[in-house]
């Protein structure tokens, strides 16, 4: 089967593999669409960082670079291995795509997205969405129901979303910024939208601060080029400040930024994955008693963000802004996430 396939920085080839074969507690998927995540653009540009060096093989899925990538991605059950209970040939299904050891401290509390081994199916090995088929562990394999498979594809990031906001604490009625509006600071927004927080989003590029109005994810859009953010949130907020802020960009002056608009007391939540060490002005964090969170994918929020699919509460088809096929990943994918992110959200790729 053809697979995309990441060897080193800069070097993903699309190649021929053997299909993976089921196993006694799996199931194999017809991989339908698989997004281009953030996190891929990072291996690509600087990894490898999740992916496996070679000679230094994943303690869990025993695999090195090269691996099959994509973490992000829906399909339909093929085949169904003995012991799988609960899912058909022929169900529509989504991937919640860890390796955990089930065995360490964190594991052991229920806390395996923090495992002391984790890793991600589509980066550590396991195979991956960008490829046409895949055999995981039946935990891993959420159902969906009548959800289009086009936008299943985004439920692994609207969950990565929704434990942000989780791990944020805010509630209805609060005030959230948004720094950055790429594919997760957009879900974000929809998920604190979904629960009734007015959202202020703030973004430089023109086409994703367009799509953030379009959504209707955001009640305001905030351009750091044309005024001044901290200054616009209290204004909007009574002079108070946001309630809770996300960094949903990964860069410093956004962070910055973060801390300077919210409220005494508030809560930032670093939700991005950086290429290089951050700087953090500690005094402000000191002086407004703000607590600075981490959070990284997800913990049993999958089942929760289906069912706000489901019901309606947050909207997937406006995020999707390009498919591709598999053959076109770099050109059509990567090149134009990278240099001419100002076209695109998500690019879904059909392998």
């Amino acid at each position: 089967m053809k697979a995309a396939r990441f060897h080193a920085r800069k070097d993903i080839r699309i190649e021929d593999i053997p299909e993976p074969e089921l196993r006694a507690g799996t199931v194999k998927i017809d991989v339908a669409w698989c997004g281009i995540c953030g996190t891929d653009l990072h291996e690509y540009l600087e990894g490898p960082i999740f992916c496996p060096a070679p000679g230094h093989p994943h303690p869990l899925s025993h695999e090195e670079s090269p691996v099959t990538l994509g973490h992000e991605f829906s399909g339909t059950v093929a085949e169904v291995g003995e012991g799988v209970e609960g899912l058909a040939v022929g169900d529509n299904v989504v991937v919640e795509p860890y390796f955990v050891d089930g065995t360490c401290d964190m594991c052991q509390a229920g806390s395996y997205h923090l495992c002391r081994q984790m890793g991600f199916i589509g980066l550590s090995g396991g195979g991956g969405g960008l490829s046409e088929k895949i055999v995981v562990d039946q935990r891993w394999v959420h159902p969906i129901g009548n959800i289009p498979l086009d936008e299943a594809a985004l439920i692994e990031p609207l969950s990565v979303a929704h434990h942000a906001v989780a791990r944020s604490g805010v509630k209805e009625g609060d005030v959230a910024l948004v720094g950055g509006s790429g594919p997760i600071g957009l879900l974000t927004a929809a998920v604190l939208k979904g629960m009734g927080v007015t959202t202020i989003i703030s973004e430089l590029t023109q086409a994703r601060k367009e799509k953030a109005t379009s959504s209707g994810v955001a009640d305001h859009v905030l351009d750091p080029s044309q005024e001044n953010v901290p200054e616009r949130v209290r204004e909007l907020t009574g002079g108070t400040g946001a309630d809770v802020a996300f960094e949903c960009a990964g860069v410093n002056a956004v962070l910055d930024t973060m801390l300077d608009a919210v409220r005494p007391g508030a809560v930032v939540v670093n939700v991005s994955i950086w290429g290089a060490p951050a700087t953090v002005d500690m005094q402000k964090i000191v002086l407004k008693e703000i607590d600075l969170r981490g959070t990284i994918a997800y913990v049993r929020d999958h089942p929760a963000v289906i069912k706000m699919v489901q019901e309606g509460k947050v909207d997937l088809k406006p995020f999707i802004t390009g498919r591709i096929a598999l053959e076109d990943l770099v050109e059509q994918g990567f090149d134009t996430l990278i240099n001419h992110k100002d076209t695109a959200v998500k690019v879904l790729v059909h392998p």
